[in-house]
C-alpha cells in the first residue's frame, strides 16, 4: 500500500506523509502503527482510491462496515475513526467536519475482573524468572504491560522505592511505588543485565533505540547503562536504518501468553491477564482504605471517574451494603 501513487511527482508518498505528521506530533510508535493500518484498510476498502477523491460518505461507510459486518468494539471504531480525522485534517488538509451518523459498535459497560490477594498469589506464583518480576511489578505497582517493559535502568529509584513512569499513556510522567518485596530480586537481575549489556558492547552492539528527539540530543546516550532497558529481549535485531545490532525489551507476548499459563496451573477460574494485575492493584488499595484521588495519581488517570470504576468491585460491595441474607 506504501506504493499508493501521490497526487503531485514533487510530494512524498501518502503513509510517508501520515508517518511525517505523527512523529512532528511525538505519537507513540503503537499510535503510529496502528494509524498507518486504519489508513491502509481504509484505501483497500474502497478499492485502492486516493483518499483526497473520497471523504464523509466513504468514511461513514467504512465505519459503518467495521461495526456491522465486521463486529469490531467501540473502542476499535473510534480507533479508526481517529485515524481517518488524522488523515483528512493535519495530512490531507481536507477535514471530514461534522459527518450524518453512522452505525456505531455499542459499547458494553463491563466492570473490571479482579483477582482476590489469595490469587495473585497463586498466580505470581507460578510465573518464572523474569515473568515473576514483571508480574509483581504490574501488581505492586499498578503498571501496565507495556510501561513495565519499556522501563529503562534510570527510573528505578532503590533509594527512594520509586518508579519513574516517562510518557505513559497518553505521554504522561507519573511516579508510583517499588515494591519492598521485589527490591533483592529487581537488583539481582539488573546485575545479569547489566553484564549482558556490557557483553554486547564488547561486541560492538549495545545502543538502544531512543526516542528520535533524545538519540539527537544526547548522541552517546544509547550506549550509557541507565538507558537500557530493565527488561531486554533474549536476542539482538539489526536496525536497518541506523545500521547496527540493537537490544529491545521483551515482547509483550513473551508475558502474556505466561500469565495466561499460569493463571491456569494456578486454577484461576477468571479470565486473568495482565492488565488484570494493574485492576487487582487499584481494588486492593481501596479495600485498605487508601484515599481514591491518591489511587488515581498512581494509576495515572486524568480523571477521578476512571479510578471510580473500582468502588463497583471491592469486596465489601458497593457502599459497603450487607446483603441481607447475611443479617442475623
Amino acid at each position: 500500500m506504501d506504493s499508493l501513487k501521490p497526487l503531485s511527482s514533487e510530494q512524498p508518498k501518502l503513509l510517508d506523509r501520515v508517518r511525517s505528521e505523527i512523529r512532528l506530533r511525538h505519537y507513540s510508535p503503537r499510535t503510529e502503527e496502528a494509524y498507518i493500518g486504519w489508513i491502509r484498510r481504509y484505501i483497500v476498502f474502497h478499492d485502492k482510491q486516493h483518499p483526497m477523491e473520497m471523504g464523509e460518505p466513504e468514511v461513514r461507510r467504512f465505519l459503518s462496515h467495521l461495526a456491522e459486518e465486521l463486529k469490531v468494539s467501540a473502542s476499535t471504531q473510534n480507533q479508526a475513526l481517529n485515524a481517518l480525522v488524522f488523515l483528512y485534517g493535519p495530512v490531507l488538509c481536507k477535514p471530514v467536519g461534522i459527518m450524518e451518523p453512522f452505525i456505531r459498535a455499542k459499547r458494553p459497560r463491563n466492570l473490571p475482573i479482579v483477582l482476590t490477594k489469595t490469587e495473585v498469589r497463586r498466580l505470581l506464583k507460578q510465573l518464572d524468572s523474569v515473568a515473576r518480576l514483571v508480574g509483581t511489578l504490574m501488581y505492586g505497582s499498578g503498571l501496565r504491560l507495556l510501561e513495565c517493559l519499556t522501563l529503562r535502568v534510570k527510573d528505578i529509584d532503590f533509594e527512594k522505592m520509586e518508579v519513574r513512569l516517562r510518557r505513559g499513556k497518553g505521554g504522561k510522567d507519573r511516579v508510583t511505588m517499588l515494591p519492598a518485596a521485589l527490591k533483592e530480586d529487581l537488583i539481582t537481575h539488573l546485575g545479569e543485565v547489566r553484564r549482558l549489556h556490557q557483553k554486547d558492547l564488547r561486541e560492538g552492539a549495545g545502543r538502544v533505540a531512543l526516542p528520535e528527539a533524545l538519540a539527537r540530543k544526547y548522541s552517546n546516550a544509547n550506549s550509557e547503562w541507565g538507558w537500557q532497558f530493565v527488561f531486554p529481549a533474549s536476542s539482538r535485531y539489526f536496525d536497518k536504518e541506523a545500521g547496527i545490532e540493537r537490544r529491545h525489551h521483551i515482547h509483550e507476548s513473551v508475558i502474556q501468553k505466561a500469565v495466561k499459563l499460569a493463571s491456569q496451573q494456578a486454577g484461576i477460574t477468571k479470565h486473568a491477564t495482565c492488565h488484570t494485575l494493574r485492576h487487582s492493584f487499584a481494588t486492593h488499595l481501596l479495600e485498605s482504605g487508601y484515599d481514591i484521588r491518591t489511587v488515581q495519581e498512581l494509576l495515572g488517570h486524568s480523571h477521578v471517574n476512571t479510578t471510580m470504576i473500582y468502588t463497583h468491585v471491592l469486596n465489601r460491595g458497593r457502599l459497603g451494603v450487607v446483603s441481607p441474607a447475611d443479617i442475623t
